[in-house]
């Protein structure tokens, strides 16, 4: 396929058009040619910037990552400050519903590298424990925000109506919280953090 002379559009204007066509149309309505129609180019256009679909959902997965409201030098200690890290993350996939999945796809882990040294450096001192501090801390963040995305991309709530005649003990259980999703998301990481300070204190 051949190409214009001079790129008609950026890079990254390419990947927010992208993003708003999954966000209108899902993953099943995307291609280059929407991709192209939503921002009123050739198609070929887009090959200036990207060799292929993949690599367009790939810097869409790492956008959606990288826009956050974290700053590295957030105030509190080090379970405080990753709380907030990935209070942010999970709202980043959940403002994507319909692209969140490409998270588990194309995950630019190497895009977080930064952030895992800077998140480690204020771990406990028992180092042998970090991979497994970072790998619970990362599965409980992205396994929510990818559940929430998924009920929320259909439509649906994030837990089913419980009959109590059926399921006495979790229709009780569900009628006894008290907080929203994200609250119970981060009182999930607080109980995780107090088994990494059994751990790691013990």
């Amino acid at each position: 396929m051949g190409r214009p002379r001079k790129p008609l559009i950026s890079r990254e204007a390419a990947t927010q058009a992208a993003l708003a066509v999954i966000d209108e149309e899902g993953l099943d309505g995307f291609s280059l040619g929407a991709v192209a129609r939503q921002m009123a180019v050739k198609a070929p256009s887009l090959y200036y910037h990207f060799r292929d679909k993949a690599e367009i959902l790939s810097e869409v997965a790492r956008f959606i990552l990288l826009d956050t409201g974290y700053r590295d030098d957030m105030p509190g200690t080090w379970e405080e400050r990753t709380i907030e890290l990935c209070k942010e993350t999970r709202r980043a996939l959940l403002k994507h519903p319909n692209a969140a999945p490409l998270i588990l796809q194309f995950f630019p882990r190497h895009l977080l590298l930064d952030a895992y040294e800077h998140a480690v450096e204020g771990y406990p001192r028992t180092r042998e424990l970090h991979m497994a501090i970072l790998e619970g801390i990362e599965k409980l963040t992205f396994g929510d925000a990818l559940f929430a995305a998924a009920a929320q991309a259909r439509g649906l709530p994030a837990m089913p109506e419980i009959d109590p005649a059926t399921y006495p003990n979790l229709a009780e259980s569900v009628a006894a919280n008290r907080m929203d999703d994200e609250a119970v998301f981060v009182e999930a990481l607080r109980m995780f953090f107090a088994g990494v300070r059994v751990r790691t204190e013990g």
